[in-house]
């Protein structure tokens, strides 16, 4: 089909949805699945046999099931302007929903979670749906996907949220994220390493896990807009994620991680407000072929965790089979090494129900279980002795079940959802002794070696036979195996892991290669920006072991280690952001690397040349207009400029607190300095994002939008044609701004057109639109509908 042909078919769908939405308020707000009926009789006798909703309370339960999601959002804690978003929301968008009706309903004006510290969550009654179609809306609407592109503003569901927040993550944490994708977890992980804004790299990181490739790529969309340097995706199978190793002063130690997030696959029956077909589909069966698979995973996840250290498990499930059975054999098999943590004084304000201590099992023809032993033989390979309830008293007693949080939908109109908190007090029984991965250090005592451990992990001596003749061969097949793998190492390469050693599924990744320490392509770029001396040069990677870099990517210290001593073992799917990216034009300047937004916030803390301070207006200048002229901006900058030479810039705003009514948050910028102009190499959502913070009206009516879209289509393909495959959107601009230099030359006396905000965004519409397409990998991933093993 061609573009004509599905633009025509979009808008025939866009008519036929208007009309529709004419049909009474039923249609509006039940989000859109009139054929599907909200009834399970399996369902409801299930969970009323189970009693796991208080009494006299089911009628108020079911009602919530039956009503739609309301939509959630939460402000990204760790950005210095949340305070600035935060504002404009309560001053400007709230203030508009006010005495608004849609299809008839009073639109309620949004609330702040009353659990979530510091007013930075808020929910709605609007059902995403209303927010998407309503004209009324559309603004608002707008702002969210704006602010969601910047990194801003996440819509997440409400319950998503708790997770992280039980984790009490610091920002040394080493955490690993093991079921991650789509990411909004993962997104909280992040913002609390980087609690304090004033250091660049937090000693902490997160490995964030899925074992869906595709959805890998999702996950790093969601990790891409944080701008973090402590983030790394990887790809594997949560029940069998390799053990990593670490360097610690030249010995090779096991990765144990401070914090664990073990958010499993699950049934998803708390999911039935947004995902409505669980009505139709739901059976006890995907419990019972889930049970194991969660299991195995929180097991896994517990072998991984430092002593000490916490795990958060959690479902969107209301199962007990998914739940408390899953914790109940964990702590049972842990046999003292784990305790269920009281998180009953954490969160004030969050209405929870404790865990149940006694369940039952039913297969999906109806028929009850209470005990292993009354399972037939035929029925054994489906029910198995860890889905039931402890029957030892003390034992169950012990365990404190009912620590476990259960979040009921009708309590504060929320999906369902169920949390364990889990602490580590001693490595599990069946890893006492010392993981094969460490590195031996033999100390000879006559003819034994023995072997050091990780006091630190609590891992016990072992000592090992006298080594025999096979074991020195075994041993010098490992070092030639190993061989190709350490001189990698060496020169700072880390490529995926060989195919022998792991089945490989998806697209083949780029290696990362860390920049030599006397490597002459970073000496340019420190003597351009006068960087600090502690920069850490050491922490700069590429994606090309041949040809031009093009992209220099920065990791923390920390996940350098990581990535250097696991290249052979773990699949990583991306880590690192973009510092600088190659310039056509740049060495004519001195510097063949000019800056990259992404990552200036890491960077400007290092960076002590080149460096423009600006007004207020300056900014409102660099981001309304396309290529402004010198003589626009304030006479200061002019004056700074002017002693510069051309080439790339930082651009900085500091607040003045005697004009508390200015934006009062700090803005860097990443610029150009052309021979006459001067310019941001800003993303359009970014853009957006602080023209709205600095009052500046931003909406554009979707209407207008659709009328240029059938245009401007085919342009806007030709132009993708011609364009060098792997251009970035920033390295187009660039290019727009020089071709448009070279027509101008010194006719600066010719006074060029102002444009508006709504011009600016117009005028990036195409390069922004060649971005989308450069990762169409990952925009396919956000059209993914599939609800099998449901996770938020």
């Amino acid at each position: 089909m061609g573009r004509r042909a599905r633009d025509r078919r979009r808008q025939q769908q866009r008519q036929e949805r208007s009309g529709d939405a004419g049909g009474g308020d039923q249609a509006g707000w039940a989000g859109g699945y009139p054929e599907i009926v909200k009834e399970n009789e399996l369902f409801e006798r299930y969970y009323r046999e189970l009693g796991i909703v208080p009494a006299g309370e089911w009628g108020a339960f079911m009602a919530a099931l039956r009503e739609p999601l309301p939509a959630t959002l939460r402000i990204t804690g760790y950005r210095s302007h949340a305070k600035e978003i935060l504002h404009c929301l309560k001053e400007k968008y709230f203030k508009e929903l006010q005495d608004l009706e849609v299809d008839g309903q009073k639109v309620e004006m949004p609330q702040p979670l009353s659990w979530y510290p510091e007013e930075l969550a808020w929910h709605t009654n609007l059902s995403r749906k209303i927010l998407r179609k309503s004209p009324q809306l559309e603004k608002f609407h707008q702002f969210l996907v704006s602010e969601t592109e910047c990194g801003n503003i996440s819509r997440q569901e409400a319950v998503s949220m708790i997770p992280p927040l039980l984790l009490n993550v610091n920002p040394h944490h080493k955490i690993l994220d093991m079921c991650a994708a789509p990411g909004s977890k993962t997104a909280q992980l992040i913002e609390m390493l980087h609690a304090d804004m004033n250091v660049p790299f937090p000693k902490g990181f997160v490995i964030a896990n899925d074992v869906d490739n595709k959805r890998c790529y999702l996950l790093v969309h969601q990790a891409k807009r944080l701008n973090s340097p402590c983030i790394m995706v990887v790809n594997h199978d949560a029940s069998s994620i390799p053990n990593l190793q670490i360097d610690v002063d030249g010995r090779k130690e096991v990765l144990f991680y401070d914090r664990i997030l073990c958010d499993v696959p699950c049934s998803g029956d708390g999911t039935m407000r947004k995902n409505i077909d669980v009505w139709k589909k739901w059976t006890t069966q995907n419990s019972l072929q889930l049970h194991g698979l969660q299991l195995r995973i929180a097991t896994r996840g517990v072998e991984q965790l430092a002593e000490g250290g916490r795990m958060v498990y959690s479902t969107c499930s209301l199962n007990p089979i998914e739940n408390e059975a899953v914790i109940a054999s964990l702590l049972e098999k842990s046999q003292g090494a784990l305790e269920l943590a009281d998180a009953s004084s954490e969160l004030p304000g969050l209405k929870r129900m404790p865990g149940i201590t006694k369940w039952k099992v039913m297969l999906k023809d109806g028929q009850w279980f209470e005990e292993w032993k009354d399972v037939p033989s035929n029925r054994q390979t489906q029910i198995r002795p860890t889905m039931f309830p402890i029957k030892d008293e003390e034992k169950l007693k012990a365990m404190n079940l009912e620590r476990c949080l259960r979040i009921l939908p009708h309590h504060q109109n929320t999906g369902g959802f169920f949390v364990a908190v889990l602490i580590k007090k001693s490595p599990m029984p069946w890893n006492k002794r010392q993981p094969k991965v460490h590195q031996k250090l033999p100390q000879r005592t006559g003819d034994t070696e023995v072997t050091a451990t990780n006091s630190d992990n609590g891992s016990e001596c072992t000592t090992e036979e006298p080594t025999l003749a096979k074991n020195e061969e075994s041993k010098k097949m490992q070092e030639l195996q190993n061989s190709d793998t350490e001189q990698s190492k060496k020169e700072g390469v880390c490529g995926p892991p060989p195919s022998k050693k792991m089945k490989l599924f998806g697209f083949k990744e780029d290696p990362f290669v860390f920049l030599p320490e006397d490597d002459p392509l970073f000496l340019p770029i420190q003597k351009f920006y006068a960087l600090d001396p502690s920069f850490p040069k050491m922490n700069l990677l590429t994606r090309t072991q041949e040809g031009k870099k093009r992209q220099l990517y920065m990791v923390s210290k920390e996940l350098r280690n990581v990535l250097l001593n696991n290249s052979e073992r773990m699949k990583v799917i991306n880590t690192g952001i973009k510092v600088w990216s190659r310039n056509s034009d740049g060495e004519q300047f001195g510097c063949a690397f000019r800056l990259a937004q992404e990552g200036i916030y890491t960077l400007y803390p290092f960076i002590h040349a080149r460096i423009i301070n600006v007004c207020i207006e300056d900014v409102k200048i660099l981001l309304t207009q396309e290529n402004p002229f010198l003589s626009k901006f304030s006479s200061e900058t002019q004056k700074k400029v002017k002693d510069m030479a051309m080439g790339s810039i930082v651009l900085k705003y500091d607040p003045d607190p005697e004009k508390p009514d200015d934006l009062q948050c700090p803005i860097v910028l990443c610029g150009w300095q052309g021979k006459t102009s001067l310019r941001a190499f800003v993303p359009k959502n970014e853009r957006l994002h602080y023209l709205r913070m600095m009052g500046v009206e931003v909406f554009k009516a979707k209407r207008k939008e659709e009328e240029s879209e059938s245009k401007t289509a085919e342009e806007v393909q030709h132009r993708l044609a011609q364009t060098e495959e792997g251009m970035d959107v920033e390295d187009k601009e660039h290019d727009l701004v020089t071709k448009m230099e070279a027509e101008i030359g010194e006719e600066s006396s010719h006074s060029p057109v102002e444009s508006s905000a709504m011009e600016v965004e117009n005028k990036i519409e195409d390069l922004d639109q060649s971005s989308k397409n450069a990762n169409s990998h990952v925009s396919q991933e956000n059209n993914d509908t599939d609800t099998s093993n449901v996770k938020d």
